[in-house]
């Protein structure tokens, strides 16, 4: 399943790259992307357990960046 997500207060662009690569490594995560420009992220991942992944991804963002937030 493949999903599109508003983030709040995402920074930089380097921030955003670290964000991405982190999101990847998570289990059950197909592909990641994120766009500084456009401030969203594509999370494509198992149908199963979306919600745990979404979950993990808001850690993964807070990691970076504390202010970031998925919407």
């Amino acid at each position: 399943m493949k999903k599109t997500y508003k983030l709040e207060n995402l920074d930089c662009a380097n921030c955003a790259a670290k964000m991405e690569t982190a999101i990847k490594k998570i289990d059950g995560v197909a592909d990641c992307s994120i766009s500084f420009m456009t401030q969203k992220m594509t999370i494509d991942a198992d149908d199963e357990g979306f919600d745990d992944i979404l979950r993990a991804a808001q850690k993964a963002i807070t990691r970076v960046d504390r202010a970031c937030k998925i919407k």
